[in-house]
C-alpha cells in the first residue's frame, strides 16, 4: 500500500491553523517529501535545519552548548564546529541527551514564532519536518503526523552518499533514533519512499483526505 493509517497524535489547532508533522529516520526521504509539499504551495518548517541555524542566531543556545561541552566544539573564530560536536554526542548517549535538552526548547520557540507568523497571515495548513519528532515530544504540537519510510539499506546508501560517513557511522547514528517500525506505528499515515512507489500521488492523496 502507498500509505496506511496509524495511531493518532492530535492536539487542538492554533486559531484554526492545522499543523502536520512529517518525520522519518535518516535517509528516509523527508526532505524530498517536503520539496513536493513546497512545490504545491505549502509552508514547511525544517526543524533539523532550524536547529543548525539557531547556533548562529541564538547566542544563548551557543553559550549553553559551550558551557556543557567546552571549547572543543568551537572553531577558532568561536562558531560551532558541528563535526566536533557530532563526534562527541554520537559516542555518548548522555551527551546526546544533554544536547537535545538544550536544542529542543530553542527549536520549539522558533517554530512557534514561525507558525504564529503564518497564522496571522491567514495560512490554515503548515508542515513541521523533524527526524526525531516523537523523541523530542514535538509531535504534541501537531494535529496529525505523516511518516516517510524506506528500506534500511537504501537509507544507509543515501546518507553515505550525501555525508561521506562510513556504513558503521551511519548505523551508529541511526541507532540513537527510534526504530523505523516504532516511528511508523506512531504515525497517522505512512509515505513509502523506496524508489519504486511514486511519491507525488501518495502525498496528493493524503492532502486530499485532510
Amino acid at each position: 500500500m502507498p500509505f496506511s493509517t496509524g495511531s493518532a497524535a492530535n492536539v487542538d489547532s492554533v486559531d484554526g491553523l492545522r499543523v502536520i508533522g512529517l518525520t522519518g529516520g535518516m535517509g528516509a526521504g523527508k526532505s524530498v517529501v517536503s520539496g513536493i509539499l513546497r512545490s504545491l504551495g505549502h509552508s514547511v518548517y525544517d526543524a533539523d535545519s532550524a536547529a543548525k541555524s539557531l547556533y548562529d542566531r541564538d547566542d544563548g543556545l551557543l553559550q549553553a552548548v559551550r558551557s556543557r561541552f567546552g571549547d572543543r566544539i568551537l572553531t577558532p573564530d568561536g562558531r560551532l564546529d558541528r563535526v566536533a560536536l557530532a563526534y562527541v554526542v554520537f559516542a555518548d548517549s548522555s551527551a546526546l541527551n544533554d544536547l537535545n535538552a538544550l536544542v529542543h526548547p530553542a527549536v520549539a520557540r522558533d517554530f512557534a514564532g514561525w507558525r504564529d507568523g503564518l497564522d496571522a497571515k491567514g495560512v490554515r495548513l503548515v508542515f513541521r519536518e523533524a527526524a526525531i519528532l516523537f523523541e523530542s515530544g514535538s509531535h504534541r504540537d501537531c494535529d496529525t503526523v505523516w511518516g516517510v519510510q524506506a528500506p534500511d539499506g537504501l537509507r544507509i546508501q543515501r546518507v553515505r552518499h550525501r555525508s561521506g560517513l562510513s556504513e558503521a557511522e551511519v548505523r551508529q547514528r541511526m541507532a540513537w533514533q527510534w526504530s523505523q517500525v516504532d516511528v511508523m506505528a506512531a504515525c497517522d499515515a505512512v509515505i513509502v519512499n523506496d524508489g519504486v512507489e511514486p511519491l507525488v500521488p501518495q502525498v496528493q492523496s493524503l492532502l486530499d483526505n485532510l
